[in-house]
């Protein structure tokens, strides 16, 4: 499978340096303190990487929100993703304990949701326009690079990175310009929502639904919680652009409806 998207991830350094996160907000406010913190994503202390962890998720994507200080620490998430320093183990928001890489890239997820076409839909449900929102759009121009960055890790040997770069990738192929990687990332999908034989499965089955049906999709245990995920996100691009033209759904081979 070869992914190609032309979209050159920025410095990460000179992104700290070169932007004024003090005219930024985040869930408490100015975001001024905020590229200190994010500095120490790459601390060669474990601690430290977890306090700068915890600040992306609380206050910077606070509640799943998308504030404007987001949008750069969107970019400087990606741009560090492949620093060798991003394979510490750290514990995450729900407890896990994870590569940091994994968690970055679980991270990116949350983001990309925010600001598909769901999300979307929603907001117009409740009388509200993405598009009156910058921070959202901003994010939105960001998917070409923030898919480059994920995808380098779809083959990752480390299982917990390679479920959340499925994850964050297929959540960002909501994207007009990443129509094309949908068809690539199909047989990749499907790979990792089914299970091999010779593991043991999880007693919670993840649900992949296309439409007029659902399938019961059981995971590996150590898989479940990302590939329901992967799963959820991926049903609304794939499903809209794969099925029907093609026959191409989530539907895995030798799982019957």
């Amino acid at each position: 499978m070869t992914i190609t998207v032309d979209d050159v991830l920025p410095d990460p350094w000179g992104l700290l340096a070169g932007t004024d996160w003090a005219s930024l907000e985040h869930a408490r406010g100015s975001a001024a303190g905020t590229p200190a913190l994010l500095a120490g994503l790459l601390a060669d202390e474990a601690g430290t990487q977890a306090r700068a962890l915890r600040h992306l998720n609380d206050p910077v994507h606070h509640q799943n929100t998308i504030y404007s200080a987001t949008v750069p620490a969107a970019a400087y998430v990606a741009s560090i993703l492949r620093d060798p320093r991003t394979g510490t183990v750290v514990v995450d928001r729900d407890g896990r304990a994870l590569p940091l890489r994994a968690a970055l890239l679980d991270w990116v997820m949350s983001v990309a949701i925010e600001i598909d076409s769901e999300a979307e839909a929603h907001m117009a449900g409740a009388g509200f326009s993405l598009e009156e929102y910058p921070e959202s759009v901003q994010v939105r121009a960001l998917r070409p690079g923030l898919f480059q960055a994920v995808s380098a890790f779809l083959h990752a040997p480390d299982l917990a990175v390679q479920e959340a770069a499925i994850a964050a990738a297929v959540s960002l192929l909501d994207a007009p310009e990443l129509v094309q990687q949908r068809a690539l990332l199909t047989p990749l999908v499907r790979d990792v929502l089914v299970c091999s034989d010779n593991r043991s499965t999880a007693s919670s089955p993840a649900v992949v639904s296309s439409p007029g049906e659902k399938t019961q999709v059981p995971c590996l245990t150590s898989k479940t919680r990302i590939c329901g995920r992967a799963a959820a996100a991926a049903n609304r691009p794939f499903d809209r652009d794969l099925h029907g033209e093609e026959g191409d759904h989530l539907s895995p081979a030798g799982v019957m409806p």
